[in-house]
């Protein structure tokens, strides 16, 4: 990815977004990558993302983004979205039939996210209260079975250079993660299985239905859909802090129309784990300058 941005006359470098050593303002640009690490520490995050001079996206819709409540919103917005309950740290809760997901509302990783069946309601009730005594917002989702044989759908958009506008670039397959209740995790994130996809017509009308919601200004935006019980794609979140461009995967039918300077990086260096004899992956926004 470095020799293609160079070769567009951007100089680009990945910095950690915690490191106080980075001076943002140096930058034309700064852009967020694979901040994992932003659900524990999301007030600091927000904090920082606010400080930070040239931003993308800017700080303002990352916080909104942030806070899954925002699925809520797009229902309200008349967009097909996975059926979400919201619990409050005081609030009470039965287990509901079928498969279903727990999670808090601010995730990332699938970190603290378990998936329930009918037998395994003490379970989920005790990953509810461990996470409503945190004092964290809880959702509740169905799990919607196509996630394990046709997986989930992530659309991509960039910004173009002319109107500003976001538009489709190209599409990736996310395979099943959930495989039983949530039992921790040493990691910032689970590995995701990652390959092209070709969205279907009803999977683009979607994700440009909810493009065409969000705040104006965005350089980039992911869209992740999965397929209901009757087989209509449902959005499940929509993302800018981690956007996942999986730019190397492309692969569409039409040709990816990227702004220059706004494609991922690698993160060249691990940041120090917070678990004992521990490395995780580094937690970088990537910086940007014009030659």
């Amino acid at each position: 990815m470095l020799p293609a941005l160079a070769a567009l006359g951007v100089d680009a470098e990945p910095a950690v977004w915690d490191d106080p050593a980075v001076d943002w303002a140096a930058y034309d640009l700064v852009a967020l990558r694979s901040t994992w690490d932003y659900a524990q520490r999301r007030d600091e995050f927000l904090a920082w993302a606010r400080r930070v001079p040239r931003l993308v996206n800017p700080a303002e819709t990352v916080a909104w983004n942030t806070d899954k409540r925002y699925l809520a919103e797009l229902a309200a917005a008349g967009l097909p979205v996975t059926p979400t309950v919201f619990l409050g740290p005081d609030d009470s809760w039965t287990p509901p039939g079928g498969e279903y997901v727990v999670k808090p509302a601010v995730s990332a990783g699938s970190r603290d996210t378990g998936r329930y069946g009918p037998g395994d309601g003490a379970l989920a009730v005790a990953h509810v209260r461990r996470l409503q005594a945190a004092g964290r917002i809880v959702m509740i989702q169905p799990y919607l079975p196509a996630v394990d044989s046709y997986g989930e759908t992530a659309l991509l958009f960039f910004a173009d250079p002319v109107t500003g506008r976001l538009v489709y670039s190209h599409a990736i397959r996310k395979g099943p993660m959930l495989t039983g209740p949530d039992e921790g995790m040493d990691t910032l994130y689970k590995p995701e299985e990652i390959t092209p996809r070709v969205p279907t017509a009803a999977e683009l009308a979607v994700g440009e239905a909810v493009v065409a919601t969000l705040p104006g200004g965005l350089a980039y935006a992911r869209v992740d859909l999965i397929p209901d019980e009757r087989g209509n794609p449902c959005s499940s979140s929509w993302n800018s802090p981690s956007p996942r461009s999986s730019c190397s995967t492309m692969r569409s039918p039409r040709p990816p129309r990227h702004r220059p300077g706004l494609l991922p990086l690698t993160p060249r260096r691990p940041a120090v784990a917070t678990a004992p004899s521990r490395v995780r992956p580094a937690r970088p926004a990537f910086r940007l300058g014009r030659r």
